[in-house]
């Protein structure tokens, strides 16, 4: 009897995804980005400035440390020879990196990148151009910043959609451009699509392989806000980013942990998820995500709604929020309570 009603749980999980939203078939599988960033061969062969960090196995920290014993002319002959390797390597100075992906983005010749053009004066925090291409922008002054958010991205985001004019917020960019609109002066906000995301809803988006991978990465990047002095952020994760985000809260170094839209975070509670961030959660009536069971199965689910009483989230009010993508529309309650959480006045 139990198997059987655990097969009829998953038919209802599929049968969902199919028939309530963009439809399950419609997802392609997707191999996560993993291992440390393209050049890496070439930094390694490089003994100009003595033993130079490994990207792969050399912590934020010790990468902080390591560039605080340069000279400044030291440092921006690292970022001119390797830019692929600076410009990734968290824990890195936020500036040289800003530098190094700007050299990398005007070398590269892909036009799928094109908008993305440093020297147009966007501040690109990571762009790896592996697969479907990864990146990260700030907004705002991020050495100055007194509060800081970032913005964890869900399905269908890529280096190629980070910034698209349709649906505007539904894209990493345009959720930190409100964000930081609201917020202003004293804050700055950074768009995060620095994982492999599903593509569509497929089986890939109903599980947590894709997430697990994230989960290391974001952990890992906010390892290298923290060694380069800047603020403890609030994580603002959208879809399947707030699975990406419950994988990762036990290690994440953020005062505030905020999931909207969510299929659930593979954590039975808020206290499951071992972190010392305030969780809040938003979820809107009007969002197709509420028609997803939030169930776990065979691997297929992401568990409990954190939007509902009994997960012990703080709950941010939502009831004008219009759809999935609705929550940082300007005017929105939804995005008055970010802006909030963001500045640490929220209770």
């Amino acid at each position: 009897m139990r198997r059987y009603a655990r097969t009829l749980v998953g038919l209802a999980l599929a049968t969902t995804m199919v028939t309530g939203t963009a439809g399950w078939a419609s997802g392609s599988a997707q191999r996560a980005l993993t291992g440390p960033p393209p050049g890496t061969a070439s930094w390694r062969a490089d003994h100009s400035q003595g033993a130079l960090p490994d990207p792969e196995r050399a912590t934020p920290a010790e990468v902080a440390r390591f560039f605080r014993g340069l000279t400044a002319r030291q440092r921006e002959d690292l970022a001119v020879r390797h830019p692929l390797v600076v410009g990734n390597l968290d824990g890195a100075p936020v500036a040289l990196r800003y530098q190094a992906n700007a050299l990398a983005l005007r070398a590269n010749h892909d036009p799928r990148y094109a908008h993305l053009d440093g020297g147009r004066g966007r501040q690109i925090l990571a762009f790896d151009p592996r697969g479907r291409g990864q990146v990260a922008e700030v907004f705002g002054d991020l050495r100055s910043a007194r509060r800081v958010a970032v913005v964890v991205p869900g399905s269908d985001i890529d280096a190629g959609t980070f910034d698209r004019t349709s649906d505007v917020y539904g894209t990493p960019a345009g959720m930190a451009k409100a964000l930081y609109a609201r917020t202003g002066p004293g804050s700055a906000v950074i768009a995060w699509a620095g994982y492999t995301t599903p593509v569509g809803l497929g089986v890939d988006a109903a599980t947590g392989t894709l997430a697990e991978a994230g989960a290391d990465r974001l952990a890992r990047f906010t390892d290298g806000l923290a060694a380069d002095g800047v603020p403890a952020p609030a994580v603002f994760c959208h879809s399947y980013g707030s699975v990406v985000c419950g994988l990762a809260a036990s290690r994440l170094r953020v005062r505030d942990l905020v999931v909207l839209g969510s299929p659930g975070m593979r954590a039975d509670s808020a206290a499951a998820l071992h972190t010392r961030a305030r969780v809040w959660a938003a979820k809107d009536a009007t969002d197709w995500i509420g028609r997803v069971p939030n169930v776990r199965v065979a691997g297929l689910g992401h568990g409990p709604d954190p939007a509902a009483p009994e997960f012990g989230a703080r709950r941010v009010p939502a009831e004008d929020a219009r759809g999935h993508t609705g929550y940082f529309a300007p005017g929105t309650d939804s995005l008055r309570a970010f802006a909030a959480i963001t500045e640490g006045t929220a209770r």
